[in-house]
């Protein structure tokens, strides 16, 4: 019999993930040209030439057992120097090697730094909508998520709702700029109130209240647009990154928290998300590709080929009679569906191949979301399908 906790998990397993398997299914029937699946954000862009031959370089200059063995919890400390004057550089901040934990990805970082900071019962507060593997984030260790409902205009966060439910056992808040899924990028006019907010609950409930920043999306942002550094914005920031996005490397694995001297309790925070990335079973992050990232710091993916997606996709479904949000970042389209149960909505794009995920399992429900990290030509030859789901709702 499996644990109580798992059956709940089990039941509510990711949507995402079963369109995905769906999308596998449906290729083996019609063939996978013929298929249109947006369901996962499995970036399509190629890593930049410069991992691989990172990879090949370390391998043929380093002995293996040094290559692949055990380190200390928190990651090569050469890694973490030249991580930290790598964001110093980019960001004005002043972190150092102590400051930063390399991890198993952001959701790895993730689960180190709620394993590290949340009681039973403490309070989470997440903006809606939001990546859905929060919900079960914040459950591992019997937290409470505190879902701020969305701002339907704008989807910047909800600030007014945001501060009435702030209470004395809120211990965290999670924040993901770009946003999985509606492509928004919170400004920095949104970011400086929210700072305040938390700041003035922190003297009223005499707590401490931490700004965990969820950034697997970081370099993706378009027309010029700024992603601001959250730590330079509130003393109780804490930032988890993965290099999935930005250098096309989801399976690999590989990303690091940042938990700056400014915390509260900080030496204890960094001591103790050490102890929580061996006890969670992931040890140390993957000690290959440690050293691969850190020689491709100035690396980047290929952003303008998420961009043409983008232009193609929002413009293509904006004239069909869709209402969109412009995504700003990321690589995610929200799009609101013509009828209010938006499973119906998903069902009848199935009926054309193309497969796109509900926004109840971001808990916004009324909407889609359309990953377009995917060949140009997909978006392409998925417009006709997508144009008879318009005309069959009368958008037009």
């Amino acid at each position: 019999m499996i644990a109580d906790k798992m059956v709940g998990f089990v039941k509510n397993s990711s949507v995402i993930r079963a369109m995905f398997e769906e999308g596998n299914r449906l290729a083996k029937i019609y063939g996978k040209e013929n298929v249109y699946d947006f369901s996962l954000g499995n970036p399509n862009v190629p890593a930049p030439k410069e991992v691989e031959d990172a990879i090949r370089e370390i391998l043929a200059e380093e002995e293996s057992t040094f290559v692949h063995g055990y380190m200390s919890n928190a990651g090569y400390e050469d890694v973490r120097e030249q991580i930290a004057e790598h964001l110093n550089r980019l960001h004005g901040t002043n972190f150092k090697a102590d400051n930063l934990l390399m991890t198993v990805g952001a959701a790895g970082g993730l689960n180190v730094i709620l394993k590290t900071l949340i009681n039973p019962g403490d309070e989470v507060i997440a903006f809606a909508p939001f990546f859905g593997e929060y919900r079960s984030y914040v459950g591992n260790y019997d937290g409470v998520l505190v879902v701020v409902p969305p701002d339907t205009e704008t989807f910047q966060p909800n600030l007014e709702a945001f501060a009435d439910l702030i209470t004395a056992k809120t211990k965290a808040v999670i924040v993901n700029t770009p946003n999985n899924p509606t492509g928004v990028v919170y400004s920095e006019a949104v970011i400086r109130k929210m700072a305040a907010i938390m700041e003035e609950k922190e003297k009223e409930f005499g707590t401490s209240i931490y700004l965990i920043s969820d950034e697997p999306y970081r370099e993706l942002a378009y027309d010029g647009v700024e992603v601001p550094y959250l730590t330079k914005y509130y003393h109780n920031a804490i930032v988890g990154y993965s290099y999935s996005k930005s250098l096309s490397l989801p399976g690999e694995r590989i990303g690091y928290l940042v938990m700056p001297d400014e915390l509260d309790d900080a030496e204890d925070i960094q001591s103790a998300a050490n102890v929580a990335n061996r006890i969670l079973g992931f040890v140390n992050a993957p000690s290959l590709i440690q050293r691969a990232v850190a020689k491709c710091l100035d690396a980047k993916t290929d952003v303008g080929y998420y961009d043409r997606n983008r232009k193609l996709l929002y413009e293509s479904l904006t004239e069909m009679g869709y209402t969109c949000i412009k995504p700003e970042g990321a690589f995610y389209l929200w799009v609101k569906s013509p009828v209010p149960d938006e499973s119906e909505f998903c069902a009848e794009a199935k009926k054309h191949n193309i497969l796109i995920v509900p926004g109840s399992s971001f808990a916004g429900p009324g909407y889609v979301r359309i990953a377009y990290c995917v060949a140009y030509e997909t978006i392409e030859n998925a417009l006709p399908g997508f144009a008879k789901v318009a005309e069959h709702y009368g958008l037009k």
